[in-house]
């Protein structure tokens, strides 16, 4: 019975974090804009892999985690970039210009 409850207690709490690992992804860009006001930038995503994927044409907003990430940015510059959905807008929670 301990062992039962034991194991329950561990599938409910993978089942509570998945949402939260799902949710973080990788990809990369292209640097469209930057609000530094209001924290956000834009993103066009390029197309890595197979021709024909399905990649927006148009850039994506988000919103940055800290505002010191996209001091070092500028619009024309390729990124690596993860995310996380959280409440509906999706973050940047890792910023990197590529060389």
């Amino acid at each position: 019975m301990k062992t039962a409850r034991m194991t329950l207690g561990t599938i409910a709490a993978l089942v509570w974090c998945l949402p939260v690992v799902a949710a973080e992804q990788g990809a990369t860009g292209v640097v469209t804009g930057i609000n530094r006001l209001n924290g956000t930038v834009a993103i066009k995503r390029v197309q890595d892999g197979t021709v024909g994927a399905n990649v927006p044409a148009t850039a994506e907003e988000f919103k940055v985690k800290d505002n010191a990430m996209i001091e070092e940015v500028h619009a024309g510059d390729r990124v690596t970039f993860s995310t996380a959905d959280g409440s509906g807008t999706k973050t940047i929670t890792k910023l990197d210009r590529q060389k």
